[in-house]
């Protein structure tokens, strides 16, 4: 049981790692070398957790979309009117993104240019996880007339696109400007994409 908890609480300080390195240094200039001395582990060590450098970028990204993911369910399954729950949604999950990165001084799309081909494959699949947590939201505000949406998966998607435009992979957080800025901008736009969704 020790060995489960010190592997995984090795591999979560591996990652904060990252997370630290990525904001100042960028993907390119981080070292295996740099991860072992911020942890404070072997050089090996880090390899026992890890295959690559490639591997621990993707699976920092992967951990905040876990998280995010999480977020998301539990508003989703909190108390409250369907279309107040799913606002709160569709601000977190632009929100979360630009708290996760607002270290960072560079783009996202700058930081990890090397890991894009990867990066966009599994942005997809993120996407889709959030679509099908969008989704049943979607069908229960459907069942209890408070929303007129037919398909909730292709609204789903229509709601991640539409705030796709928030998110941080292009502007770094300096570009994106003050966080109050943003989360009014959002805060609008979540409030136009209910409108078209409330049964009339």
């Amino acid at each position: 049981m020790k060995d489960t908890i010190r592997h995984k609480t090795n591999r979560d300080s591996i990652l904060d790692a990252v997370d630290r390195l990525l904001g100042t240094n960028g993907y390119k200039k981080m070292t295996i070398e740099d991860l072992s001395r911020e942890v404070g582990i072997g050089k090996g060590s880090v390899y026992l957790h890890f295959k690559s450098k490639e591997e621990i970028a993707l699976s920092h990204i992967d951990r905040i979309i876990e998280r995010l993911k999480q977020r998301l369910a539990d508003i989703a399954e909190g108390p409250g009117p369907s279309e107040r729950r799913l606002r709160a949604m569709l601000v977190e999950r632009v929100m979360f993104r630009i708290d996760s990165v607002q270290h960072y001084s560079q783009s996202l799309n700058e930081l990890l240019a090397q890991l894009r081909p990867k990066l966009l494959e599994r942005r997809k699949k993120y996407f889709e996880n959030e679509a099908r947590i969008f989704a049943k939201i979607l069908a229960e505000g459907t069942q209890s007339g408070t929303f007129d949406v037919k398909r909730p998966i292709v609204a789903a998607h229509a709601l991640l696109d539409a705030t796709n435009a928030f998110l941080p992979y292009s502007l770094s957080a300096e570009e994106l400007g003050e966080r109050d800025e943003m989360e009014k901008k959002v805060n609008r736009v979540a409030d136009m994409l209910l409108h078209g969704l409330i049964r009339r």
